[in-house]
């Protein structure tokens, strides 16, 4: 497969996946990722990320797919058809228009990228599988994984429906392959008439939660998707299901097959959780070195609420002596990526963060998650899902893992009872200065 001259190189790929922390995407040189002011006093709620810039974030660090024990709900359009009896791959009766929920890290983009490939026909030269996505930057990921699958069948082309690629009006595209952003998309399709929509067999709709969050794109999507044939096969994934999500997917993807993850199928049956009352965040500083000098932590991932709480925090463990990573919404993208990976790779043992990563960091030698500061939605009030992920960092791949709380008020304690409710797990008091009782809970 070719593509266009300024598309990254097979060397390219083969480097990134080498060093993800000296990637720099060459066509995204100039790419407007979002960074935040240097108020430290931000909370992780008001420095929350986009979720294109999260998205992009953990396709970066993730390069290869990961092990995922979610309880997956199929919902088929003709319930009359049960999948598990056909015998051969025709009895699937495909293609079939799929609606899709898809964690990063779980194969999803070389699922439907194997779909575009199985359904072009390379002697027909225009073209006929069109995959859009939110960002330019994620149109960039996704068209290298094209390119990695497509590389041995040379007949096939791709094109990139992006900014900063101009094409003049009335010069038809001879790609099979398009990838691009809805806008540009559009505007080839329309305006620029580059693209017959008509003769699209394969309609890709990736990252509709970050789609439907990006001003235009919802509208543009659906304009798009209105153009196509009837017997155009669509495809549309998504991280997370809200109803917004669930509404735009319905308005696109008509009589679909629907793959769901169950909510909440992330367990807490073997994670340890504690709390630990202090009165100030010295108090917290000092349990938490108490913590450190009675059981060994081979890593640690540890939660504050704002930069300027993780910033203090992250200098005085490394006074300390211990080696320490510090997360926070100011980094680029790479950057972020790159501290992940040295995290990952064992050359910090401790990993300080606001909420930027609460989610998708799989590490397998993370022991114990320490929530510094308990988390909270942006009106204060207690947010039971991002309390999951967080200390879903522990405990994983089968391990036994730790959890501990840092209680400073008795609104933290009102908190802290609201999380032990509402998961139904018993979370138990922890005195820091009786190292014989911290032994204990280690083993």
């Amino acid at each position: 497969m070719s593509t266009d001259s300024w598309a990254l190189s097979v060397d390219e790929q083969e480097s990134t996946a080498k060093s993800i922390g000296k990637l720099r995407i060459k066509a995204a040189g100039d790419a407007n990722i979002p960074k935040t002011d240097g108020d430290g006093d931000k909370s992780d709620e008001e420095e929350k990320e986009d979720r294109a810039t999260q998205s992009l974030l953990n396709k970066l660090i993730r390069s290869n797919v990961v092990n995922n024990t979610n309880q997956v709900e199929v919902l088929q359009r003709d319930p009359n058809s049960p999948l598990y009896s056909v015998k051969t791959f025709e009895e699937l009766r495909l293609p079939q228009n799929l609606i899709a929920q898809s964690q990063s890290g779980t194969g999803k983009t070389a699922a439907f990228v194997l779909a575009m490939l199985s359904h072009v026909d390379p002697s027909l030269k225009w073209p006929q599988c069109l995959c859009i996505s939110p960002t330019y930057e994620l149109a960039l990921q996704t068209g290298k994984v094209i390119e990695q699958m497509g590389k041995f069948y040379s007949e096939v082309k791709l094109a990139y429906a992006v900014r900063g690629h101009k094409m003049d009006r009335g010069v038809k595209i001879k790609e099979q392959i398009v990838i691009g952003t809805p806008g540009t998309v559009l505007d080839w399709c329309v305006k620029l008439k580059l693209i017959d929509p008509k003769k699209i067999k394969v309609f890709v709709l990736d990252e509709a939660d970050v789609m439907i969050a990006t001003q235009g794109h919802q509208d543009q999507s659906i304009r798009i998707q209105r153009m196509l044939p009837k017997g155009c096969q669509m495809l549309l994934f998504s991280a997370t299901f809200e109803d917004s999500v669930w509404k735009f997917a319905e308005r696109v993807v008509p009589d679909p097959n629907i793959i769901k993850l169950k909510r909440e199928e992330e367990t807490l049956d073997t994670i340890k959780q504690y709390y630990v009352l202090c009165n100030s965040k010295e108090d917290k500083f000092n349990a938490l070195c108490n913590i450190y000098g009675a059981i060994t932590i081979a890593q640690a991932m540890i939660f504050c609420h704002t930069r300027k709480t993780a910033n203090w925090l992250a200098g005085q463990l490394s006074k300390e002596g211990h080696q320490v990573a510090l997360l926070s919404g100011e980094m680029v993208v790479e950057q972020r990526a790159a501290v992940i990976e040295r995290f990952r790779d064992g050359k910090e043992k401790v990993l300080i963060t606001t909420n930027v990563c609460a989610r998708g960091i799989d590490v397998e030698q993370v022991s114990v998650v320490i929530n510094f500061d308990l988390p909270l939605d942006k009106d204060g009030n207690p947010d039971n899902e991002t309390y999951l992920h967080r200390i879903g960092r522990t405990g994983r791949f089968g391990k036994r893992g730790l959890a501990v709380n840092m209680v400073d008020s008795q609104r933290s304690m009102e908190i802290l009872k609201t999380y032990e409710k509402h998961f139904n797990k018993k979370i138990g008091r922890l005195d820091t200065d009786d190292l014989d009782e911290i032994e204990k809970i280690a083993n």
